[in-house]
């Protein structure tokens, strides 16, 4: 039995030491008011911890070399010391050879012991205080449009890029009435009165970042509450992104075509997104590849056309067809109205048949296909295809409008049509009826 006893006390002390260690270090780093020693702050009143364990041990180690110089030392010793009756963790009994069942208690308090906070939410907390930390030394910028990027603090400097409205870039230094920044893959100088940064920069930085919750897990469940209890309101695939309304303990509030619900802070990663700079090569670089996918694309929309005009006045239509009028391309207008053919069909979770039913990056993917145009089958990463369109006001027919873990194809008048939800299926809905997060151009 004793043998035994000591081998787990061994272990739980093991155990506590190492929780110890892994935390005292980080939270002695953070400004707060929590104690540097860390462990003792999470302990419930009902448990223990490697102080109480040692003081017991000290004050019996004590108490033992007095006895051995007499009954008056031993009392004078006792009267001096903490008794180990003042510890929470004391038995009745007052002798010092504290027995074997005595101990087990002490082993199984160690074990039991419960926390008021457990380590993810309190790393959490940590990285949440730090990342706003971090925002004070970012320069935002607050314009119409955008402020250039020179090579020195002045404007006779050479343009580098631009730094777009409320784009972010990471203080350097301040030199005159300008801030040096890096910002991409940018490094150069903007006039300090059109940034903020510092304090200022604070809240603006969560106006203007986009809290995002990438999914990791093969298939993520939505529900009501934050509660694996709660009812699934919908599911989201692996590597979509969410957008974040709230955050809390465990949990995060989200955005989906259902609705709002909770997922499990266990099955996403969270991330603020911000527009960066970008330099004169980028810019040049980025609108040649979108005129060449432009380009490609109506190329190949071009050879489907035909077959596509021919089906569509085949086909029997049982809707009342939109007029897809106003800006933008003919192909564009075409495409929309092809799309439209297909509401009231269903809504089917991963699919991507018009007619037997699609998730919505499905029908969206599907519709592109027809005209020749690959697209992949992620509302994501539908959110860097093609060429960005400023806002809705610029959108036109045929442009792709990606909101948080949904795309919908925009077919003009303020309109969408899209594969909705299991319940509704293929629809033509108000394009601004959610918060949109990109508007992309393919033709």
């Amino acid at each position: 039995m004793q043998k035994s006893y000591v081998k787990i006390a061994a272990g739980v002390l093991s155990a506590a030491l190492l929780f110890s260690g892994m935390n005292m270090n980080s939270f002695a780093k953070e400004k707060t008011d929590l104690p540097s020693a860390g462990i003792d702050f999470f302990l419930a009143s009902n448990g223990t911890s490697v102080k109480n364990i040692k003081d017991e041990t000290d004050a019996k180690k004590a108490e033992q070399k007095e006895s051995s110089t007499g009954t008056a030392a031993t009392e004078e010793s006792s009267a001096a010391s903490p008794s180990l009756s003042a510890s929470p963790l004391a038995t009745a009994s007052p002798k010092l050879d504290v027995q074997p069942i005595q101990k087990e208690k002490v082993i199984e308090e160690t074990v039991t012991a419960s926390t008021t906070k457990t380590i993810p939410q309190k790393e959490r907390e940590i990285a949440a205080r730090k990342e706003e930390e971090g925002f004070k030394s970012l320069v935002i910028a607050k314009v119409n449009d955008y402020v250039n990027v020179r090579s020195i603090p002045s404007e006779d400097g050479e343009i580098l890029g631009k730094l777009y409205d409320k784009s972010v870039g990471e203080f350097i230094s301040e030199d005159n009435g300008w801030y040096e920044i890096t910002s991409g893959s940018v490094t150069g100088y903007v006039k300090a009165e059109y940034c903020v940064t510092g304090e200022d920069a604070v809240e603006l930085a969560k106006e203007v970042g986009t809290r995002i919750a990438t999914v990791n897990t093969t298939t993520l469940y939505v529900r009501e509450e934050p509660s694996t209890d709660s009812a699934v309101i919908g599911m989201v695939p692996i590597e979509d992104e969410l957008l974040v309304t709230e955050e809390l303990d465990g949990w995060v509030k989200v955005n989906i075509e259902e609705g709002d619900g909770y997922v499990s802070l266990d099955y996403v990663t969270l991330s603020t997104e911000f527009v960066k700079a970008e330099s004169k090569a980028e810019e040049e670089a980025r609108l040649a590849k979108e005129e060449a996918e432009r380009k490609a694309a109506q190329e190949a929309a071009a050879k489907a056309a035909k077959a596509n005009k021919k089906n569509s006045q085949s086909s029997n239509q049982s809707y009342a067809a939109p007029v897809i009028s106003g800006s933008g391309s003919e192909l564009g207008k075409e495409l929309a109205n092809f799309a439209c053919q297909f509401v009231g069909n269903p809504y089917v979770w991963g699919g991507t048949s018009l007619t037997n039913g699609a998730d919505c990056s499905g029908f969206v993917m599907s519709v592109y296909a027809n005209y020749g145009v690959s697209l992949p089958h992620s509302s994501s990463a539908d959110r860097s295809v093609g060429a960005a369109v400023g806002s809705l006001d610029s959108a036109q027919p045929g442009d792709i409008i990606c909101y948080s873990g949904h795309v919908a194809i925009y077919i003009g008048g303020g309109q969408i049509v899209h594969a909705s939800t299991a319940k509704t299926g293929i629809i033509i809905s108000n394009a601004n009826y959610r918060s949109i997060l990109s508007i992309r151009r393919i033709f």
